[in-house]
């Protein structure tokens, strides 16, 4: 039976921090367009969109009025939402039902293709611990951030490092698979 894989991106710091003023305002002038093309072909594979609730709460308030070609993919996705908050879910998304690291699994089971997962905290630690996520596309770029939230936080666990992408500006993609 051929699933889904469910990948993760995420972009870090060289010290391994996620988020912040600083980290959002930093990265960004390292994107050229090598980092726009594999940013575009990671999107182009993906079926839906994976999100816990504070990741999709945030890109509901940015990304619908975003009207580039990237975008226009990126909002038409079909969205499952990890939540158990009574936050409305609007911009073509739905709530995961139940056990989110469950309903995942069948997500996985309904086809092929490729799930894609943005923003890190307990849910994506849930998902690894749960042995649903695939693959992990750790996004390093060249600056410390001093300041942040760590990428998984009390957690550990064993990659294997599959593939190494250059991204332009001295930025990295580490695609890692679990153990």
């Amino acid at each position: 039976m051929i699933m889904r894989k469910l990948i993760e991106s995420t972009y870090l710091s060289l010290d391994g921090k996620i988020g912040g003023e600083s980290f959002w305002a930093t990265q960004s002038q390292f994107r050229d367009d090598r980092h726009v093309a594999y940013n575009t072909e990671l999107l182009d594979s993906a079926e839906a969109m994976v999100l816990g609730r504070a990741t999709y709460e945030v890109f509901a308030a940015t990304w619908p009025g975003q009207t580039d070609a990237f975008a226009t993919k990126f909002n038409a996705l079909p969205k499952h939402v990890a939540t158990h908050a009574d936050t409305e879910l609007t911009w073509n998304a739905q709530r995961l039902p139940g056990d989110a690291v469950a309903a995942v699994g069948e997500l996985k089971q309904a086809g092929s293709g490729t799930l894609i997962k943005y923003g890190t905290g307990s849910f994506s630690q849930a998902l690894l611990d749960g042995g649903q996520l695939d693959e992990l596309h750790l996004w390093i770029f060249p600056f410390v951030a001093g300041a942040g939230d760590q990428l998984l936080p009390g957690v550990t666990r064993n990659l294997d490092l599959v593939q190494v992408t250059e991204v332009g500006n001295g930025a990295v993609v580490l695609t890692y698979t679990p153990k």
